[in-house]
C-alpha cells in the first residue's frame, strides 16, 4: 500500500532525500519546487518502504490505508498530481542516486580551521542554517535570540491545533545541546550587544530575524480599539512574551478577518473552534479563558479577489471543512464568485468550495445560531466603522454600501520585515539587500529566511534558503573574504553575561521545557506555556513561576 503526504507537509524535502525510488515530487531540482503547496507521493511508483515517513519531521507522511476520515482526500490529491505524468521506475537500477543535500559546495581545504559563526534567531530559518553548518562543517556556532526561549515561529507562529507542524521543533532542538553550539537566549543584538561586537568575536554572522510586523490596510478607522493585526492575535494565543494577556478583547458575535491566506484561516478556525478541543493543545491559558468567555459565533473572511486567486492552501481549506460543529458558507453577493467556483477544474482550490452552501448573508443582523465561517470574495475593506471602538466594516463589492456589523477586525494581509541594527534595509520590499545571502556591503554578514527573501514560503522553504546562504558563506571562507575575529572564543560568552542579566543557556531552556510540561500534565495538556519573559527566566533558573494573568 502506497504512502500519501498530508496537511502537515512542510516541504523541506527531507523525504525526497531518503526515497530510494524517486517517487516524491517536486524535488528541489524541479521548477515546481517551492511553488506547489506541498510535496506528493506517486502511488504508482511508491514501494511502501516507509523511509519517507521515518524521515518526515512533521509526521505528514501516512500509509494510505491508515488515513483518518479527514485525511482520506489526500490519497486523491497525491495521485492527481501525477495523473498526466509517466510513473518513475520502481527499480531505477544501481546507478540511480536520489536527490541529496542542496548542491552547494561544502568542501573546505584540509588545513582550514573551524569557523566561528553566530546565528541570530532560533526560528526555522536560523535552525536550518545551524543544521547545515553542524552536519557539513566543523563550525562552532553561537546561537543568539532576543527572547529567553528558543523556537521563533515554530513556537509562536504555528496554530496550537496543528501539533504535527510543531514537531519540526523537535528536529531543531537536538542541535540546542550540540557540543559545538553555545546558546545565548535573552540577548538582543542592538540593545545588549552591538552588531560590531558580535562580528568582532566571529568569522561570520547570519541574521535570521524574520518579518516582525504586519502590513497595513491603509483605510480610515484602522487604528480603532478592536482592530488589530492577525500577527498580534497569533502571538497572543501562542503566549508570546511581547503580547500581554489583556492585549486582545473579543467584542461581539461577529469578527471580520481581512485576507485569505493560511494565517487568515488559522485565526478564523481558532475563533470558532470548540474551546474544549483547544484545551487539549498548548494554546495560551489566557487565550483559552478568553475564547471560553467570548461570544464569537461567526467569522467573515474577506478576500479582495475571487476564490480562484485565494492565497490559502488546499490543505488548510480542507481542514476547515472537517472542523466539528462549524458550518462553512460562501457569500454569493457577487455573481462572479459562484461562476468561478462552478467553472473550476477538479484540481483547483475553488473547486473545493463547490459543495459549500452559498447564501446571501444579512450582516446588519446578528449571526445565525451556531458557529460558522463565511467566505466573502471580491470584497475589500474601505473603512472601519466606529467612534471609540470597532462596530463594523464597510467594503467594496456588491452590497458594499451596507456595513458588516462586527465587534472585532483582524487584518491578515501579510507580514513585513523591519530594519535590524547594523544591517542595510530595503523599505520597499521589507528585506535586507543581499547576493545569495551575503549582505550587500557587509563582509562576513549574511541573512536567511523572511528577512532575506520576504515573507513567502512555509517552514520547509527555509531549508533550501539556508543552504544557499551557508554555501555562500563557505565559498567566502575558502576565498579568504571573511574578516578574522578580533577576540577569542570565550570572550563573547563573558561579554554576553555582563550585558544581559537574565541570559538563558541550553540548560535553562531544558528547565523551561520541563516546567511547561509539568504544568501541562497537571491540566491534561501537552504543555502550558509560560507567557512572560519573567516567568521564562524564573523557570530557566529552576525557580517558581507566577501564574499568567
Amino acid at each position: 500500500m502506497a504512502y500519501a503526504i498530508t496537511q502537515n507537509c512542510c516541504s523541506d524535502a527531507t523525504c525526497v532525500a531518503v526515497c530510494p525510488v524517486n517517487c516524491i515530487h517536486p524535488t528541489p531540482e524541479e521548477r515546481a519546487f517551492g511553488s506547489t503547496e506541498m510535496l506528493h507521493i506517486d502511488p504508482r511508483a511508491c514501494i511502501d518502504c516507509g523511509a519517507c515517513a521515518d524521515a518526515c519531521p512533521v509526521d505528514a507522511v501516512v500509509p494510505v490505508d491508515r488515513l483518518t476520515a479527514d485525511q482520506r482526500e489526500y490519497a486523491a490529491i497525491n495521485a492527481a498530481y501525477f495523473a498526466d505524468a509517466e510513473p518513475e521506475p520502481a527499480d531505477p537500477g544501481p546507478n540511480f542516486h536520489p536527490w541529496g543535500e542542496p548542491t552547494f559546495d561544502r568542501t573546505l581545504p584540509a588545513d582550514f580551521g573551524p569557523l566561528r559563526v553566530a546565528v541570530v534567531g532560533t526560528g526555522p530559518a536560523g535552525m536550518y542554517a545551524v543544521e547545515d553548518l553542524l552536519l557539513h562543517t566543523p563550525a562552532q556556532v553561537t546561537l543568539v535570540d532576543r527572547l529567553p526561549v528558543a523556537g521563533g515561529l515554530v513556537r509562536y507562529g504555528v496554530a496550537p491545533d496543528h501539533p504535527g507542524t510543531k514537531k519540526v521543533g523537535e528536529t531543531f532542538a537536538r542541535f540546542h545541546t550540540h557540543p559545538r553550539v553555545r546558546m545565548h537566549l535573552g540577548l538582543e543584538v542592538g540593545r545588549d550587544v552591538t552588531p560590531q561586537e558580535l562580528a568582532a568575536h566571529h568569522d561570520a554572522v547570519i541574521y535570521a530575524v524574520g518579518a516582525a510586523t504586519d502590513r497595513r490596510l491603509g483605510v480610515p478607522g484602522e487604528d480603532l480599539p478592536g482592530s488589530l493585526s492577525a500577527t498580534r492575535f497569533v502571538s497572543w494565543y501562542n503566549a508570546h512574551p511581547d503580547v500581554p494577556a489583556d492585549a486582545v478583547r473579543l467584542e461581539g458575535e461577529r469578527v471580520v478577518v481581512v485576507g485569505n491566506g493560511n494565517v487568515a484561516l488559522d485565526v478564523a478556525r481558532i475563533l470558532v473552534a470548540d474551546p474544549d478541543a483547544l484545551a487539549r493543545t498548548d494554546i495560551a491559558a489566557h487565550a483559552l479563558r478568553a475564547l471560553r468567555a467570548g461570544r464569537v459565533r461567526e467569522v467573515v473572511v474577506l478576500g479582495r479577489r475571487g476564490p480562484e486567486d485565494a492565497a490559502y492552501t488546499r490543505s488548510e481549506l480542507l481542514a476547515l471543512r472537517h472542523l466539528p460543529g462549524v458550518e462553512l458558507v460562501v457569500d454569493d453577493h457577487d455573481p462572479r464568485t459562484g461562476e468561478r467556483i462552478e467553472a473550476a477544474a477538479p484540481h483547483e482550490k475553488a473547486a473545493l468550495l463547490r459543495d459549500v452552501p452559498r447564501a446571501a448573508v444579512n450582516y446588519a443582523r446578528p449571526p445565525a445560531p451556531g458557529r460558522r465561517i463565511v467566505f466573502r470574495f471580491h470584497s475589500a475593506p474601505v473603512e472601519v466603522l466606529g467612534e471609540d471602538k470597532v462596530t463594523g466594516v464597510r467594503t467594496t463589492g456588491a452590497g458594499g454600501g451596507t456595513p458588516i456589523r462586527a465587534g472585532t477586525l483582524l487584518r491578515a494581509v501579510g507580514y513585513r520585515g523591519v530594519p535590524s541594527a547594523g544591517l542595510p534595509f530595503d523599505a520597499a520590499t521589507g528585506t535586507v539587500p543581499h547576493e545569495g545571502g551575503r549582505v550587500t556591503g557587509r563582509p562576513g554578514t549574511y541573512v536567511v529566511g523572511w528577512i532575506k527573501r520576504g515573507p513567502s514560503g512555509g517552514i520547509g522553504a527555509n531549508r533550501t534558503c539556508a543552504a544557499e546562504t551557508v554555501g555562500t558563506l563557505l565559498a567566502d571562507a575558502v576565498d579568504g573574504a571573511l574578516p578574522a575575529p578580533a577576540r577569542d572564543p570565550g570572550a563573547f560568552h563573558r561579554l554576553a553575561r555582563r550585558r544581559a542579566r537574565h541570559l538563558v543557556d541550553a540548560r535553562g531552556l531544558a528547565a523551561i521545557e520541563r516546567a511547561e510540561a509539568a504544568r501541562g500534565r497537571g491540566e491534561g495538556r501537552p504543555r502550558v506555556k509560560l507567557a512572560t519573559a519573567e516567568e521564562l527566566v524564573a523557570a530557566a533558573r529552576g525557580g517558581r513561576w507566577r501564574p499568567s494573568r
